[in-house]
């Protein structure tokens, strides 16, 4: 182990655990991720099929899903600076195929939508005051990408108090630097990181409960 590393293991090195009462949130899944055509394509439906492992995970221990996405107005104009800055984001016009969701991922009638139009599935939404009326503790998140809307989110998920929960193997990226380094900062400062493995672990004992 290098001084660096020595340094942030004895900084950091704190784990948050698991809440008493999760939900799941998957962040983003939509076609322009997966489509080789797409700017936004990010080679990542490895990533996709371990979240969907743990979406069926999540129903059958009974705890809440919520997806969300990226929509904006025809014109554009709730789009703001990140609009402006993002030219990619052109493809979450209301309407464009590669909005919409991926294969596999259709919301189900138990699972809450929420749409936004930044980085963060909490600025601007309802999401914060919806998970806190549930009761809810521990926000579980998946889904794209590693080092923009999953860290926005995350950071978000601490601010407003929750035990914030990252699987590993269903974020994704479309660089290994970003994904890794962002993965490495939000396990240091912000949420544990944890492989599938470990939260389909946890999601069966709370269905055993």
């Amino acid at each position: 182990m290098n001084k660096a590393d020595e340094n942030y293991a004895k900084a950091y090195g704190q784990k948050a655990g698991f809440g008493a009462k999760p939900a799941l949130i998957m962040v983003d899944f939509v076609e322009g991720y997966f489509d080789p055509a797409c700017d936004l394509y990010a080679d990542v439906d490895d990533t996709l099929a371990s979240a969907l492992r743990v979406r069926k995970a999540a129903h059958e221990a009974g705890i809440p899903v919520i997806l969300t996405n990226v929509v904006y107005h025809p014109s554009a104009m709730d789009g703001g600076r990140f609009y402006q800055k993002a030219k990619p984001l052109r493809y979450f016009i209301e309407g464009n195929p590669m909005g919409a969701w991926p294969k596999g991922l259709d919301p189900q009638d138990n699972e809450l939508v929420i749409s936004k139009q930044y980085p963060s599935a909490f600025f601007g939404t309802s999401l914060a005051s919806t998970l806190h009326s549930m009761g809810v503790d521990n926000a579980i998140l998946t889904g794209l990408t590693t080092s923009g809307c999953i860290r926005a989110t995350c950071v978000d998920s601490m601010s407003h108090g929750f035990i914030t929960t990252i699987v590993r193997d269903a974020v994704g990226d479309r660089h290994d630097a970003p994904h890794e380094a962002n993965l490495f900062d939000m396990e240091a400062k912000y949420a544990d990181v944890v492989s599938e493995a470990e939260i389909m672990a946890h999601l069966r004992s709370l269905s055993d409960d």
